[in-house]
């Protein structure tokens, strides 16, 4: 076990995180999980105490790199990073409670722990940093503003630190995964089309993860559809009425 490769998951209590989990442990990885859910993490833990260690991480609060950092202690070192953690939902009222605890999620809370991950990657001399974006980041969705504008964000920060890294002659892989709908707790019921299981996902994860892919897009069927919106011109794209 002491040689086995080491990946860390944050947000792995459910959906895609948690299939991701149970794939890598499949596989013999130590593994390091972080979600909010001490009792979940509990339950994840006790199917494979000798393979799986755990911490209750909330990526908004000041404190979670020093416990990212505990965490990777506990497992022995990292080789990939995960960060599963996200939140999002239809707008179209633009709560502003909504729209604000997205963007400290998956704008403050995506910087803190990428940045805890690649300055360990930069003293440690390499590794792979992946992180679960979506498509939604591909145009500005009216029926969900702030989701899709931070999931943007997501796309365009990876891409900086990949260019980063190169500026500083550092051998850490990026690699940007953006599924399309899934069938998670953020979509709480079957109206949204081509929705995939979190298990269709997860594996086409830990492939794309497996061949250090730099973008992939999940599954066909949405590469395609990404392919057609980025055709799209801005003053049609406006007038769409698209819902789910």
């Amino acid at each position: 076990m002491a040689s086995a490769r080491k990946i860390i998951i944050i947000g792995a209590t459910s959906g895609i995180g948690y299939e991701i989990t149970q794939l890598y442990r499949k596989q013999g990885w130590r593994i390091g999980i972080a979600g909010r859910r001490t009792e979940l993490l509990a339950k994840i833990r006790s199917e494979a105490p000798d393979q799986i260690e755990t911490a209750q991480i909330d990526i908004t609060c000041q404190d979670a790199p020093n416990k990212l950092a505990e965490l990777i202690d506990k497992v022995g070192g990292m080789d990939v990073f995960l960060l599963s953690s996200g939140i999002g939902s239809q707008n179209r009222d633009l709560n502003p409670d909504i729209e604000l605890s997205t963007v400290q999620t998956n704008t403050v809370g995506f910087t803190r722990m990428v940045v805890a991950a690649y300055d360990y990657f930069k003293r440690q001399g390499g590794g792979q940093l992946a992180v679960i974006s979506s498509i939604a980041g591909t145009k500005g969705l009216g029926a969900a503003p702030s989701y899709s504008a931070t999931k943007r964000y997501q796309n365009t920060y990876i891409e900086a630190l990949d260019q980063l890294a190169r500026m500083e002659k550092l051998p850490i892989v990026f690699t940007d995964i953006r599924p399309g709908f899934v069938k998670t707790d953020l979509l709480k019921n079957d109206k949204y089309p081509m929705l995939m299981s979190p298990q269709y996902v997860a594996r086409k994860i830990v492939k794309a993860i497996e061949r250090k892919k730099r973008h992939s897009v999940i599954d066909w069927k949405y590469a395609v559809l990404v392919f057609l919106w980025k055709l799209i011109p801005n003053i049609v794209w406006r007038r769409l009425p698209i819902h789910n």
